[in-house]
């Protein structure tokens, strides 16, 4: 791969992981503080137990999203270390180049479509056609 390439795919990789970071921040000051914080309800009883259950449930999908976060992020982190010891762009799998077209709109992608349509295949709890 063209080292011009290479340069546009980590400069879009490390757009990416900044704003994923940026929003694990807003999610951790979330996650990270009480529900009479987060409420700004100055009591310490809810009004009604829906209530709870609706703060509860916020805070198990901020915690939801930034675990999916998290493991974008360190995907992003792999694909930048194959930019730099020069395996970006090839498939883990069958060691062929993934199509421009893909790295464009997964530029994290560690195998071709056909590989990881396999994978997708073979995964556990998937239906069989």
């Amino acid at each position: 791969m063209k080292e011009s390439s290479l340069k546009k795919y980590e400069e879009l990789l490390l757009a990416k992981k900044r704003e994923l970071l940026k929003e694990m921040g807003i999610i951790g000051e979330t996650h990270t503080s009480t529900i009479k914080d987060s409420t700004g309800d100055i009591s310490t009883y809810s009004y009604h137990m829906a209530d709870q259950g609706t703060d509860n449930m916020e805070r198990e999908m901020a915690f939801m999203y930034a675990s999916k976060s998290g493991r974008l992020v360190y995907h992003i982190d792999e694909a930048l270390r194959r930019i730099k010891d020069g395996t970006y762009g090839t498939c883990q799998e069958c060691g062929k180049r993934i199509q421009a077209a893909r790295l464009k709109i997964v530029p994290h992608a560690r195998m071709c479509i056909e590989c990881k349509s396999e994978e997708e295949r073979r995964k556990p709890g998937r239906k069989r056609r």
